[in-house]
């Protein structure tokens, strides 16, 4: 064996075709070896049967699709009892798939291995046997058939009655689960449905949880018990509540439970977000991508194509969708609307703060009313009880269960004030975390002063307790960056003179935001909008009063009315619902612009504009750039999709003039073959 090293510190062993014999194959999506607690995949197969065919070309097919594999020699075992490190791996899979050919009941080893799956599944209800019928029936593996049962009549001879007895038991059982037939069916086809599918089945739990979850155990069987109530038809429910409460995180933790009984899986995340960005297309590409492995196509700009694809394709599917963050009917609509879409015993988990666009039936309306909408039922998700969330907050505040008794009075009467919710109570404990005694009692009388049912203001409590320059990083966070990559906004913050991950650091530790999958920045929706909402507040009725423009509409007002003045810092013009040419006067009032994100032309004179500009995000920019005297001396990071320019582009020469400029991101202009070189590289 030899074990090469690959790409994300992962170990690989890699193993030359010719070296499967009768053998066990332990398949992990995940780094390390089987003691790590990655799942695993147990391929189990008798070795001169299908060693250099049908297992040869699924281990492959495993392995190129990024799957690290383990495995087992049978002619190099010694002794008759499974054990050490063989019997770790068995215990420790997740799926369990027995290759049945016409010998697999001639190896005792099999036989041994295929008890102890059995006995396996019945101790975890997270395991699952995938058995693959190979040149055999299942009436051959249920011993109704010679086949199976000459073989074990001479294990009987040498084993006894009760070691074979408990073989036939696993054979039978195993033979009952619905696996994959290979007669009359092409090997590449059914192995590319084996692969797919035990992708699926792993990859489904990867929903990231928090380190600190308390109280949610009781939240997902109740959820759980729920989905299984009544009829095997399609199920809608709802998971409802006030920002902050936890909806999301029991929404991925019911996911990570239950997606393993499901043929697909997608959990799309921060609907209303998307939908108010125009991007419910991305939405229902994601959630094809996901529910069909990446074999989906691209929508090509039309949300009814999407519906029309979804509808097709997922309705013969049992899948498992969630919905996070919905509040509108119409976003609902494009996405799963209808029960029919989808396959008997579906699965569609919606989150939201608000249920009055949903067409939930009370218990006191007439049955009537909506009897087409039968299928939602309601979860509402409520605030912790008092030691769950002292417990909560303790683990934050202290990295303890409970407080240190010199702590424990002014921890009670700060959980007190933060209502049991739980976002709050993360929120303050981890702005505490490590401070003196002083600057609790002073966070207590700010706390004193805020009514406990308004969220956004304790949330205003951690920001209050920011440097200026670590407020402006949030700001630019919450109304611009959630989602975005961090190394573009770094730049930007660089420029400003800021130590972009140093403050970061701060942020993550005050659990203002999070750095997840992809280096992505996260933050919470109600942290989100605590930080619009500040920006909001700097000037209740003259948008063109305030520091920063995220609303597109909001933004296109203010300068086609040429009320912008000096303090406006960022604008958004993307996702407008037609196109709109803009003039040189109407970015006249901007001076200290810093962030444009914009779509379509502008033109006319722009000389001493924009000149200050750090960041320009700019989508199906005209090709022939009408805009004469532009010249942005500043820009650091240049972003330009859905264009036709090319490297003559007129535009090329005001941007590449920056002597700052460190990143140019380009998508979807394909009539650009390469990228003119900077003046000043």
């Amino acid at each position: 064996m030899r074990r090469r090293q690959c790409s994300g510190n992962c170990s690989r062993l890699w193993l030359p075709k010719t070296a499967l014999s009768d053998a066990t194959v332990f398949v992990c999506v995940d780094h390390g070896d089987p003691s790590s607690g990655a799942e695993l995949v147990f391929l189990s197969f008798r070795g001169p049967d299908t060693r250099l065919g049908f297992t040869d070309y699924l281990y492959h097919s495993m392995v190129g699709a990024g799957i690290r594999v383990f495995k087992d020699d049978e002619e190099i075992r010694k002794g008759e009892k499974i054990g050490g490190e063989l019997l770790h791996a068995i215990e420790s899979s997740k799926i369990f798939v027995p290759i049945f050919s016409r010998n697999y009941a001639s190896s005792v080893w099999c036989l041994r291995e295929l008890k102890h799956m059995v006995e396996c599944l019945g101790k975890a209800k997270d395991k699952v046997i995938l058995p693959i019928f190979y040149d055999v029936d299942p009436d051959d593996v249920k011993l109704k058939t010679p086949l199976y049962l000459d073989a074990l009549r001479k294990h009987e001879e040498k084993f006894g009655r009760d070691d074979v007895r408990k073989w036939e038991e696993a054979l039978t059982e195993v033979a009952r689960i619905k696996g994959w037939g290979l007669k009359n069916r092409g090997h590449g086809e059914i192995i590319n449905a084996i692969r797919d599918d035990v992708l699926t089945r792993l990859k489904k739990r990867m929903r990231n949880l928090p380190d600190h979850l308390v109280g949610i155990h009781d939240h997902v069987e109740a959820i759980i018990d729920l989905l299984n109530k009544g009829s095997p038809d399609v199920c809608y429910l709802v998971i409802h509540g006030m920002g902050g409460i936890g909806k999301t995180t029991l929404a991925s933790a019911v996911f990570n439970r239950i997606s393993y009984q499901f043929q697909g899986c997608s959990f799309l995340s921060d609907v209303r977000e998307s939908a108010q960005c125009g991007k419910i297309i991305k939405l229902q590409e994601q959630l094809l991508s996901e529910i069909l492995q990446g074999n989906s196509r691209d929508i090509l700009g039309s949300i009814d194509a999407g519906i029309s694809i979804i509808r097709e394709r997922f309705r013969d599917k049992k899948v498992l969708i969630v919905l996070d963050d919905v509040n509108k009917w119409d976003q609902l609509s494009k996405l799963a609307e209808k029960s029919n879409w989808f396959g008997l015993g579906s699965k569609i988990i919606i989150t939201t703060r608000d249920i009055n666009f949903l067409p939930i039936k009370e218990e006191e309306e007439e049955s009537s009313c909506l009897a087409h909408y039968e299928e939602f039922k309601r979860y509402e998700m409520t605030e912790l009880d008092y030691s769950h969330a002292l417990k909560l907050f303790s683990r934050h505040a202290f990295r303890m269960d409970f407080p240190p008794c010199a702590y424990y009075d002014i921890s009670c009467k700060i959980t007190h004030k933060t209502g049991g919710l739980p976002l709050a109570l993360e929120v303050i404990g981890s702005s505490l975390c490590g401070q003196i005694k002083e600057f609790w009692k002073g966070t207590l009388k700010k706390l004193d002063l805020v009514p406990n049912q308004e969220v956004v203001n304790k949330l205003r409590i951690s920001y209050d307790m920011l440097e200026p320059h670590r407020k402006e990083i949030f700001l630019d966070i919450a109304c611009y960056f959630v989602g975005e990559e961090t190394i573009c906004p770094y730049y930007m913050w660089k420029a400003s003179d800021y130590f972009p991950r140093c403050e970061v650091l701060v942020l993550i530790r005050m659990s203002l935001i999070k750095i997840v999958e992809m280096n992505r920045l996260w933050m919470h929706d109600q942290v989100r909008d605590l930080g619009r909402e500040i920006v909001r507040c700097e000037d209740v009725n003259v948008p063109g009063n305030r520091s920063r423009l995220w609303l597109p509409k909001t933004a296109l007002d203010v300068i086609q009315m040429k009320e912008g003045t000096n303090k406006v810092i960022a604008l958004r013009l993307t996702g407008l619902s037609k196109m709109h040419n803009f003039t040189s006067e109407e970015f006249s009032k901007l001076p200290n612009l810093k962030f444009l994100e914009l779509e379509g032309e502008h033109g006319r004179d722009f000389k001493n504009l924009l000149s200050k500009l750090i960041w320009l995000s700019w989508s199906d920019c005209p090709s022939e750039l009408n805009a004469t005297n532009l010249c942005l001396k500043k820009l650091v990071v240049l972003k330009l999709s859905g264009s036709k320019i090319t490297e003559d582009w007129a535009g090329w020469e005001p941007c590449l003039v920056s002597e700052n400029l460190k990143v140019i991101q380009i998508t979807n202009c394909k009539s650009l073959k390469r990228t003119p070189t900077s003046q000043n590289a």
